[in-house]
């Protein structure tokens, strides 16, 4: 075992359970079980993947106890009839046989079981008539994307009565009993994220006035009774523990982490063995949908998980973006007693297996871009931009080349290319990876500079290439004839797009930039055209220099600009999608004064929900113009001028324009190959514009094909 890790890889337990490692797979909704509830093999071959790579607990995420009742989204698990149990034992048997420990978390949505309303006409179980709903959360969703989102306008309200309490309670018994019978090592009960149990701790939902509201100890007594009932279910020794909101960001006298303290107190003396800490949000403020439980603030909760640990002497668990290295000291600090990942074992569930091998640099990492949860706000089966297996792990890998390998040629070093590549030689065939540019990135160079965490998976992409045995051919254009020297049996077009300036009046000018002029200028890799447009810039921070005592052309442009970049302080940027929006926020953190506007009527698209939910709200605080639906764009010697949404002429002053649009797919290369005579397969930009998951899941597609046993 690897010492890198040495309180992370450590043995631990929860209650009778013996865990090989303090690493375990967050309880997620995932929506992978099938359409009537039951466990298929969708959901098992995803949690068979997990104990594979060297988890020591799976938690299985919201097996609804009331099942239809409290659903909160497509596919999940159903744990509400002893008719579930037969999927639910095979689940856990093949999880066994691999190595890992499973749980399952018992659930009912309450108020949050928007889905079950829509789907079912059922009522919102609660404790009370909640707060009226406020907020900008559905301002963010695109167009395109409403008819995904389930819910009703005005859902029906159950506020539970003693029977409906007892119901409920005798609901969460049964389904610990089925988890028992169905094998599961232990149970998680989910009393957090707003759901029926937190809906009645909270002090925000929770208004009654008889013995389940008021004070903390009444609206705390579903929870010890549901603790009560299901330790009655499985007797004394069975592991039980609970899940918890440390508090509840941006809700004005909600849970807060003193709540949070005697909470977890009052439920270690009712008989839990363990806390997983979370937290909960606002549902209706955007950024915060990215503040709490899922929070892209690295180790966001750390710091209550450790205030709680330091209240109770029963094991806590952590969660929410803690990187291994921080999740080891603090296992060490007694801080946290296991650390449960959610995204980063969706990118890479063998993470576990290559930590114990001493080999942290071979983890996928994750790029916390949120496609995973998007997915499910949208109403569909959650996956991966960086892990194009994660859900369709039922489909098993594509064979091995074995005594017949084929010659691939892959033409483009971007995420695409590199991905394709990697994916061919682990199979065994032999690759021959053509890229035109002196290094390997293609347009995931630019990104990793607008947005760090790309950098990690470019960092991965390419020493997965370098490790492998794959013939790089760098600075080289691919041709018929070269690919005919070659040998090749197939190809890979992987070249990304095309990004034309948009016929927008006054693009021609000297101070506005392509994307690719923005790109060369990042990555140092200067057209004549830019260095021309760059030059005449130079020569006005000369004039800026000479009176500051500036000397070197660096230090003059560095001088004029706050940064190295040759672009003035007010910049307008035409085009509010991903690019344009991952562009604004890194000249924005580099001094300027930015302007998007975009003729869509929402900015974002490229963004999947949850990140544009945070990365808009974040502009927006910064101070940045954001304007969507604009129309009649001129850009100007000094300023760029606009109808906005309402009609009204707009002008805002410009030292530089972007034009961040014109991408498209091109594939001229695949047409003229296929015209050729060659087996082409198109993979990523080249085939449409779908940015870094489309280029990976096209990689993923492209190689099962060309490995299939019937594959041309």
């Amino acid at each position: 075992m690897s010492n890198l890790y040495p309180h992370l890889l450590s043995p631990g337990r929860i209650g009778s359970m013996e865990l090989k490692n303090r690493i375990a797979v967050t309880a997620m909704g995932v929506s992978l079980s099938e359409d009537d509830g039951t466990v298929g093999e969708q959901l098992i071959a995803y949690h068979e993947e997990q104990a594979k790579g060297g988890v020591a607990l799976i938690i299985s995420g919201v097996a609804g106890v009331a099942w239809p009742v409290g659903a909160v989204a497509t596919g999940q698990t159903a744990i509400s009839d002893d008719k579930f149990i037969p999927g639910l034992k095979i689940m856990t048997d093949r999880v066994h046989a691999l190595g890992a420990k499973i749980a399952v978390q018992l659930h009912h949505g309450g108020f949050v079981a928007g889905y079950s309303a829509a789907r079912w006409g059922h009522p919102l179980w609660g404790p009370a008539v909640p707060p009226p709903y406020k907020g900008d959360f559905m301002n963010y969703f695109l167009p395109e994307e409403m008819g995904g989102v389930g819910g009703v306008a005005a859902p029906e309200l159950k506020l539970l009565e003693q029977a409906d309490i007892d119901l409920a309670v005798q609901q969460f018994g049964e389904g610990a009993r089925r988890a028992k019978e169905a094998g599961f090592d232990g149970i998680e009960i989910h009393a957090g994220h707003g759901y029926l149990l937190s809906s009645f701790t909270s002090p925000v939902t929770n208004t009654r006035t008889d013995g389940y509201g008021g004070s903390r100890e009444n609206r705390l007594r579903l929870t010890l009774e549901v603790i009560a009932a299901i330790r009655k279910a499985v007797g004394p020794d069975y592991p039980v523990w609970i899940k918890l909101d440390s508090r509840e960001v941006g809700k004005v006298g909600g849970i807060t982490i003193e709540d949070a303290v005697a909470n977890a107190k009052m439920v270690e003396a009712a008989g839990v063995d363990a806390i997983t800490v979370t937290a909960y949000h606002d549902t209706g403020v955007g950024k915060l949908h990215s503040e709490s439980n899922i929070p892209h603030l690295d180790n966001f909760n750390l710091p209550a998980t450790a205030d709680i640990r330091a209240a109770v002497s029963i094991p806590v668990i952590g969660s929410g973006r803690v990187e291994v290295d921080t999740g080891d000291r603090a296992i060490g600090k007694g801080e946290v007693d296991f650390i449960a990942m959610g995204r980063k074992l969706l990118a890479d569930p063998a993470l576990p297996n290559k930590l114990l091998a001493g080999e942290p640099e071979t983890v996928r990492p994750c790029i916390y871009c949120y496609t995973c949860v998007s997915a499910i706000y949208l109403g569909q089966p959650s996956r991966c931009a960086v892990n194009p297996s994660f859900s369709f792990e039922f489909k098993g890998e594509p064979p091995q080349a074995g005594s017949a390998p084929k010659h691939i040629a892959v033409i483009g070093g971007g995420p695409g290319g590199m991905e394709s590549a990697r994916r061919l030689a682990a199979l065994g065939h032999k690759v021959t990876l053509i890229e035109k540019s002196d290094r390997l990135g293609g347009t995931l160079r630019f990104a990793s500079l607008a947005y760090e965490p790309n950098e990690r998976l470019l960092n991965w992409l390419r020493r997965e290439v370098k490790e492998a045995n794959i013939d790089v051919r760098l600075s080289t254009l691919a041709t018929p004839d070269l690919l005919r020297s070659l040998n090749v049996d197939e190809v890979i077009v992987a070249t990304g797009a095309i990004r034309g300036m948009p016929s927008i009046p006054g693009n021609d000018q000297d101070h506005v930039f392509s994307g690719d002029d923005m790109r060369s200028m990042m990555l140092g890799e200067s057209s004549d055209d830019l260095k021309r447009k760059t030059g005449l810039f130079t020569r006005i921070a000369t004039k800026v220099g000479a009176a500051t005592g500036a000397t070197s052309n660096l230090a003059l442009v560095r001088k004029a600009t706050h940064t190295w970049m040759p672009l003035g302080d007010q910049i307008v940027i035409i085009g509010g999608e991903l690019v344009g929006l991952e562009l604004a926020e890194f000249l924005a953190e580099r001094g300027r004064k930015i302007s998007v506007i975009d003729e869509a009527p929402r900015l974002g698209k490229g963004l999947l929900l949850v990140r544009r939910m945070r990365l808009l709200s974040e502009l927006a605080e910064h101070g940045l113009g954001l304007h969507a639906g604009v129309s009649d764009i001129v850009i100007g010697k000094d300023a760029v001028t606009f109808n906005d949404a309402s009609g009204a002429a707009q002008s805002i002053p410009a030292d530089h324009v972007i034009v961040a649009r014109g991408a498209e797919g091109d594939l001229s290369l695949a047409e003229a190959l296929t015209a050729a005579g060659f087996t082409v397969h198109s993979v990523g930009d080249a085939g449409g514009v779908s940015y870094i998951e489309g280029a990976m899941r096209g990689a993923s597609e492209a190689v099962r094909t060309i490995a299939s046993p019937t594959a041309a």
